[in-house]
């Protein structure tokens, strides 16, 4: 799936994410969020080598409940999953090597 630039709605549950199959990436964050608006451009430039991988753009904040499973302290955070599980994470990404050490956990398929 391509990079997506809207959140998707509504949020999928935790249970809906652990069922997930293959690699995704989880985007939490905001869209008046500076720091979420500042990564764009590095998460997009990431994902467009790996056609392999789902991205998932979140909505965060107060009361979000998938966003509390994943312990989001800071926007953006990307999780990087496969088979629904934690393989990694980047928190305000600010670098495409991170992105791409993180991206390499998930298997090609």
């Amino acid at each position: 799936m391509p990079f997506q630039t809207q959140p998707i709605t509504p949020a999928p549950s935790a249970q809906d994410v652990e069922a997930l199959r293959g690699n995704t990436v989880l985007e939490f964050g905001t869209d008046w969020c500076g720091w979420c608006k500042g990564a764009q451009p590095l998460i997009r430039e990431a994902l467009q080598a790996r056609d392999d991988v789902e991205h998932l753009k979140i909505e965060d904040g107060p009361g979000r409940p998938l966003g509390r499973s994943f312990r989001v302290k800071l926007w953006p955070t990307l999780v990087f999953l496969r088979d629904g599980q934690e393989v990694g994470r980047s928190v305000r990404p600010q670098d495409s090597a991170g992105l791409a050490a993180e991206l390499a956990k998930l298997p090609r398929d």
